[in-house]
């Protein structure tokens, strides 16, 4: 798979169901097959994985040491509702009502591809992130995070 790409505005409809948008859906051909996951985001928001990246992380998560609490507990915290999701017949899936609250979400939302995963905001949470941007110079944070050795260079293509 490929990095996902957009940012797409989207509702939920009483039931806490959203229509994969089609431009979404083209760029993960297998999400019918395979399904997708969902779990809570890092900051208050939730992420929605293909299956296939999901299994790749969770592989990662599998050969932390378990002995260790603070693998443990990150195990416990990343893993915590996760959701596997499938499309219905009209291209729907259904948003589990405990991530829906944990994130904030009403009905209109955003979400935001992130190269291998799609964040799901409020919309209102997703503006207000741009609001209370402190660092609103784009310049110097792209030299700071992009310009010195944070980069691994190796191609992975």
């Amino acid at each position: 798979m490929g990095h996902l790409i957009g940012e797409f505005d989207c509702k939920l409809d009483t039931k806490g169901r959203m229509v994969l948008p089609a431009a979404l859906k083209r760029q993960m051909p297998e999400v019918e097959q395979h399904g997708l996951v969902i779990n809570r985001g890092f900051e208050k928001h939730l992420v929605i994985y293909p299956r296939g990246e999901w299994d790749k992380i969770t592989n990662k998560l599998a050969k932390l040491n378990q002995y260790v609490a603070r693998n443990r507990k990150f195990i416990r915290d990343f893993t915590r509702g996760a959701t596997e999701l499938a499309l219905d017949s009209a291209g729907r899936v259904l948003l589990p009502k405990s991530l829906l609250e944990y994130g904030g979400i009403e009905t209109e939302i955003v979400l935001s591809c992130q190269f291998n995963k799609i964040e799901v905001w409020s919309k209102d949470a997703y503006n207000k992130l741009w609001e209370d941007e402190e660092d609103d110079d784009f310049a110097a944070l792209a030299e700071e995070v992009m310009g010195g050795g944070n980069l691994d260079m190796e191609d992975d293509g």
